[in-house]
């Protein structure tokens, strides 16, 4: 995977993890890289889950619809992905 950090404040605290642990009480530090990467990815999903749904909404999909494309109701699409607290109620 040759996208595993992107976030500078990441790669230092990294950096000073390693620096830290004595090289002969680390096995093999793959799995670690694959946890940090594994959770890059749900942040980019997040991201991108929340733009999915602003684009959604500012084309006039209704929160009923977004409900369902996300397995749940309207009311917890609203509560999840509402960005406009002037809104009291979802369509």
């Amino acid at each position: 995977m040759s996208h595993i950090l992107h976030r500078p404040d990441e790669r230092a605290q990294i950096d000073d993890f390693f620096a830290a642990v004595r090289p002969e009480s680390l096995k093999d530090g793959s799995h670690l890289r694959e946890i940090t990467a594994a959770r890059i990815a749900v942040d980019d999903a997040k991201q991108r889950l929340q733009s999915a749904v602003e684009a959604a909404r500012d084309a006039g999909d209704s929160w009923s619809a977004i409900g369902v494309m996300l397995g749940m109701s309207k009311q917890n699409a609203y509560r999840k992905f509402g960005r406009k607290p002037a809104e009291s109620t979802p369509d």
